[in-house]
Parts: structure tokens; sequence; C-alpha cells
């Protein structure tokens, strides 16, 4: 059971906080007073555990997030809320479920402010973080999305919470028929509306400008990004885009779900737990909800996303924000074991068809070993186009677009596998958190990265660009190597690493091969070409 917050009378709170410029505190919400605190050198106020949403518990489980209530006197927001429910690492660390995190609840509809505004009236960036883990695990409260360093370089930092797994992306009959909208699952995404939603409302207290939001994330937090950026329910909300290690497709070429495809299986397995009604859905505890359903991450639901984003794209209504995109060197690398030279074939003819021949010679199976390696390098090119992708799309729709390839090896334990630049090892330096352990699975080590001078000073040029950005619509600014901004499909990416300089040459043949395909699958579409 949860702790609620404690409230203080707002008359015990008219204390200083020093010499240093500091925001009025408490700080008037739209739903009551809150009192944060302090970064250990005074420069950033924090503000955890804000509810942005009711708790979707009881009748709401399942339901579009609800208003928060309302408090009277000051609420105590120097405690961050609970994680949603989610599993432990299997056979690994889950970063979010430390013996130190916040308990594990479906009461976990809380974000968190970093600012180092002095007054209300600053206007300063706002960044809003999406945190990744596959929709089934994360928390906005892992100290590697610490936004202290962000919102020392000027931006007002958001995290937040949003139901994972079966809470947050389970389909059902009975579900769709009680939602006005006719549509279920989603809730997760419908959570990160309701927490954009509430910056909007109320992120000008912390000196922030609701005028100037950016959404940033990785893996399935920038699969949700540039989904929301196809949905109409998220247009207006925020104006720029940051999506590292996924686009609406995944991290690759793929079609998006359907409600329809996943309601029968769905049914069954809610059956086995007695559940067949609303009612008996929502009766269900927690525990029988984790161990029996599955979620089925962003699905095309006929109301967050009404049509297959890859549809909205290519058809150019997707919403007008300039975005920043890329991935990684090694994307794939954490894969230890991979297919046969006789399965990688067949797995290239099959997905590949008449264009199998030429791509081949990009991924050849000579041996085993030469088959672990060309799947690792389809995983890491099948996400590097689609970063291309993203942002050709973006320029065609007449907004600005950044394309990176982050290529810097994070410092690894000798006892330990190198995996390169592996997926989420770009986050430390984002943040500039360097030293924090890592999101699996980068599997670098933090303690040699905080002795390292190139990672930290990467780190430093790395979060510079992301607030950059935010804060204008451009990375660059005096100080920094110069990012070439996205043209056109043949335009050179942004490589980041101890040296940051331009792509050298564009691999436009092999990016041609994966259009190719791509438009294969747009004609699959019942509305093809659009």
């Amino acid at each position: 059971m949860r702790t609620r917050p404690f409230l203080i009378a707002a008359g015990l709170l008219l204390v200083s906080w020093g010499t240093q410029a500091q925001l009025a505190d408490p700080i008037r919400l739209d739903t009551g007073l809150v009192a944060g605190s302090s970064t250990a050198g005074g420069a950033v106020r924090v503000f955890r555990g804000l509810p942005f949403a009711a708790p979707p518990v009881g009748e709401l489980r399942w339901q579009a997030p609800q208003p928060a209530a309302s408090w009277v006197g000051v609420r105590d927001a120097s405690a961050f809320g609970n994680v949603c429910i989610q599993p432990a690492g299997q056979g690994r660390l889950n970063i979010a479920v430390l013996p130190d995190s916040p308990p594990l609840s479906e009461d976990c509809l809380y974000l968190n402010v970093w600012t180092a505004a002095a007054t209300a009236a600053e206007k300063r960036p706002v960044m809003v973080f999406i945190f990744g883990g596959a929709f089934t695990e994360g928390a906005g409260s892992v100290p590697l999305y610490d936004g202290a360093a962000l919102a020392e370089k000027g931006a007002i930092v958001v995290t937040l919470n949003y139901r994972l797994g079966p809470f947050g992306f389970f389909v059902h009959p009975a579900l769709t028929a009680d939602s006005e909208h006719q549509s279920s699952g989603n809730y997760g995404l419908m959570d990160m509306l309701a927490a954009l939603r509430w910056v909007q409302s109320n992120i000008q207290a912390f000196g922030g400008d609701p005028a100037n939001v950016t959404v940033f994330g990785q893996s399935a937090g920038a699969m949700a990004i540039a989904s929301l950026v196809a949905s109409p329910l998220a247009r207006g909300l925020f104006h720029k885009a940051i999506s590292q290690s996924g686009a609406w497709m995944g991290l690759g070429m793929s079609v998006m779900r359907t409600r329809a495809s996943l309601e029968e299986g769905n049914v069954a397995a809610a059956a086995k737990l007695g559940a067949n009604t609303l009612m008996e859905l929502q009766a269900l505890s927690a525990a029988q909800v984790t161990a029996g359903l599955r979620g089925a991450g962003m699905i095309v639901d006929g109301w967050v996303l009404p049509e297959d984003p890859s549809i909205t794209f290519a058809a150019g209504r997707q919403n007008p924000v300039d975005v920043l995109v890329g991935s990684n060197k090694d994307e794939g690398s954490f894969v230890p074991v991979g297919p046969t030279a006789a399965q990688w074939r067949s797995q290239l003819d099959a997905r590949w068809g008449t264009l199998a021949g030429k791509i081949s010679a990009y991924y050849p199976a000579d041996n085993d070993e030469t088959a672990l390696l060309s799947s690792q390098y389809a995983f890491r090119d099948g996400t590097t186009w689609l970063m291309r992708l993203y942002a050709d799309y973006q320029v065609k729709q007449g907004r600005k677009a950044w394309v990176y390839y982050f290529a810097q090896d994070p410092p690894t334990d000798p006892a330990a596998r190198n995996l390169g630049a592996s997926h989420a090892s770009e986050l430390p330096y984002v943040f500039n958190n360097i030293g924090q352990t890592p999101l699996y699975p980068d599997g670098s080590s933090a303690e040699l990265a905080a002795r390292s001078a190139p990672d930290l000073a990467l780190a430093d040029m790395m979060s510079g660009y992301w607030v950059n950005f935010a804060r204008t619509g451009s990375p660059n600014a005096p100080g920094l190597p110069a990012w070439p901004a996205f043209q056109n499909r043949e335009s050179p990416v942004m490589i980041l690493k101890a040296k940051p300089q331009s792509e050298s040459a564009v691999a436009t043949e092999k990016w041609a091969l994966y259009d190719a395909l791509y438009r294969q699958q747009l004609d699959s579409y019942p509305v093809a070409g659009q």
C-alpha cells in the first residue's frame, strides 16, 4: 500500500534557500501546492513524485488516465512516486527495480521535474524524457535519467512513469466495448499524453515554456515518441522530438499489429483466469494480471493510433515537429548467439525475396561466424535506415531534421564482454551522467567511464547538443563541432564519438535496397502509396 506524501502547512514553508536565486517555494500547480528539494550544489531544484493522473486502479484499470485529485496544504515532493509494476531483470539487472528503488504499484502515474530557473517567467526549453525497456520495464526515477546536468545547461527536465506490460498495453473486446472510442490497448501511450497535457498546464510554474517542449526517449521510448508524432491526439503537445534507436516500426522495418489481431488470444488468456467481463477483468489481482496476461506494446487501436503510422508518415499527415534522431554503431552486439550460415541465408531469402541476392553482398554467410556478424550488422542497419527514413519524412514536411550515429565504445571491464557502442550505450552521454549504472544491454563499466576524460568530454558535448536542439531547434552552438542538417536521403549524418565529425560517405546503394523493401511493405497496406 502506497504511503501518502506528507502534507506540510503552507505557513511553515516560508524559508530561505540560501543566497542562490531560487524559484519561490512552494510552487502552485493546478492540483495544489508542492515543495521540492535542492541538488547537492543548490543550483537545481527537484520536484519528485508529482501525480499527473489519478491512480489507474480498480475501475480505472485499463481506462484512459483520469485527472489527478487536488490536495489541501503543501505536498512534499522530495521523494519519487511508485514504480509501475514490472518484472525484475531475468538473468540481468533491471535498474528500475533495485533494492533502493521506489516500491512497485499500479498506483504509479507520477512525474519528476528538474529546474535551475530563478523565476517562473524565464521560459526555459522543456525536455520530457520517455524511457525505454520494451514497454515492459523502466521508470522515471532511475538515477541514469537524473535531469540535473541537463537542467544546469538550461533545460527544464521532466521524467515520467507510464503503465507497462499487461497493465499498459492489453487488448480485450470487453475493454473495447466499454470505451467511448471503441478502443483498447495503448494505455501507456495515453499516460504519456496525459503527462504532456500536465506539462502544458503546469510547466510554466517551474520556469519552463509550454510553447517549447521537446520529447526525447530511447528504444521503446523512441518508438513511442515517433508514434506520438503520428498521433492526432498529440498535436500541439510538443514541438520537437528526439528518438534514440527506435521509431514507430520498432528497431527496423515492420508492420504494426492491430487490436483485432490480438483480441482472440487475449480473450482465451483472460478466460483461463475466470475473467470474461469488464468487471471480472478489473477485479483480477495485480499478481494474476502479471502472471496470466501479456502486453502487446504499441498497436493500431483506432483512436490513439487510428492507422499504422507508416501510412500516416507516407501520406505526410504526421504532426509537424523538428526531429533529432539516430542510432548506435553496435546496436545488435548484445545478441550472443546468432543463426547458422544456412539459417541466415534462409532468413534473407524469406525477408528480402527478389532483393536477397543484392542484400546478401552486405550480409554474407560464408560460415556460422560471419552469419552471426551479418545478423548483428543487419540489426544495426535496420535501425540506422529507419532513423534516416524518419528524418527524411520530416524534412519533406518542411521541418528540420538532424541525424546522428553514436560510435563511441564506452570503457568495458576487461573481464566483461565488450559490446562496443551497443543499444542503450548513448544514454549516460545524453544525460551527462557518466558513472551511473547503465541500462541493459549496455555492458560498459560506469566506474571506468567516470575516470575517462574522452568519455566525460563527449558526454558534455552530447548533452549540450541535446539541450541546444531543445532550445533552438538546432544542436549547433559556439564551441561545439558543427553538425550538418539533414537535407535528404544522401545527407551525411553526425558521427558522435570522442572527436565528433560529419559522415565521410553515405551508403546510398545499401539504403536504396532498404527503401525498395519498404515500398513493398507500403504496397501491402489497403491505402498503398499514400
